[in-house]
């Protein structure tokens, strides 16, 4: 059974920035996609980035130009760099990963556990 761990989670203040990491129990080349998802306080799980084996990088509107996904078959991660971050990117961030494309986007094999970013003053 694959395992997704998140790290690099916690408070920042308005303007910081936050690089999480999701480590994978698996080499990450063998995966289809990988994601990060966010969960922010009374809103439905949504889409932040995504990246496909190619290279290929898609991300929601809100984290364009500020936040940066990215994989390293090195170390078995996925990585999303947070920079200028704004109290509506606060929530739990989870990493996901899949290993063949299926009928949606968001479906996804296997799920980390999250890690809590808090942007706040």
């Amino acid at each position: 059974q694959v395992q997704l761990v998140e790290s690099g989670g916690g408070p920042v203040q308005p303007g910081g920035s936050l690089k999480l990491s999701c480590v994978s129990s698996t080499t990450v080349s063998g995966f289809y996609a990988m994601a990060w998802y966010r969960q922010a306080p009374e809103k439905q799980l949504e889409l932040v980035a995504r990246i496909l084996k190619g290279g290929v990088t898609t991300y929601a509107d809100s984290a364009k130009g500020r936040f940066t996904i990215s994989t390293s078959w090195l170390r078995n991660t996925v990585d999303l760099q947070m920079d200028s971050l704004k109290p509506d990117d606060t929530g739990v961030y989870y990493c996901a990963a899949k290993t063949a494309p299926k009928s949606s986007v968001d479906a996804f094999d296997y799920w980390g556990q999250g890690t809590q970013v808090t942007v706040s003053s």
